[in-house]
């Protein structure tokens, strides 16, 4: 299922909407994790295939890094290093659906370095915002599960580099505004 497909499926289903203005709590159903898996086809963010079916968890995480320094006369101080975006990503196997076939592929599983390094989204169904970045998916398991039990996956998610912030929102209304100028 791409981004588009699974908004209109909320819309639909729950009624939800991102909006700027939405105040309140958020569940981590409200969150949408999506890759790109083939850049060609995928120009669009909205193409982007998600994360969805049968996914348990895609819980993200900050690791950041610091030092203790002693200083004269202050101290030990905890000084802030670089932070890294993780996520930990797992389920039940469902064969046919794009995002795990694409993840628990021989190419991924078995691949290193850049192969396995794609574009990600990670926002708010609720208000629009959130992140877009790079990440190394790591499969640790790809059907995992004792007798008469369905097969599970999981996967390490690690950012490469600083995510930019990102707004669906922002992103809807431009391809509206190239929509309108093709028009003319």
């Amino acid at each position: 299922m791409t981004v588009s497909e699974t908004l209109t499926a909320l819309k639909t289903k729950k009624g939800i909407v991102p909006s700027a203005d939405y105040t309140g709590t958020e569940k981590a159903d409200d969150f949408i994790f999506a890759i790109q898996t083939d850049a060609s086809t995928q120009t669009k963010e909205s193409d982007w295939v998600v994360f969805a079916e049968r996914v348990k968890e895609h819980s993200g995480a900050l690791n950041a890094s610091t030092e203790d320094v002693a200083y004269i006369r202050a101290g030990t101080v905890t000084e802030k290093g670089e932070t890294q975006r993780t996520f930990s990503l797992n389920g039940n196997r469902c064969v046919g659906d794009p995002a795990q076939d694409f993840l628990l592929s021989h190419r991924i599983k078995f691949g290193s370095g850049t192969e396995v390094v794609f574009p990600y989204i990670y926002f708010s169904a609720k208000t629009g915002k959130g992140e877009k970045g790079e990440a190394a998916f790591i499969v640790t398991a790809d059907a995992s599960g004792s007798a008469s039990n369905s097969a599970g996956f999981a996967c390490d998610v690690k950012g490469v580099g600083v995510p930019a912030e990102f707004n669906y929102l922002t992103l809807t209304q431009a391809d509206t505004q190239s929509t309108k100028a093709a028009k003319v």
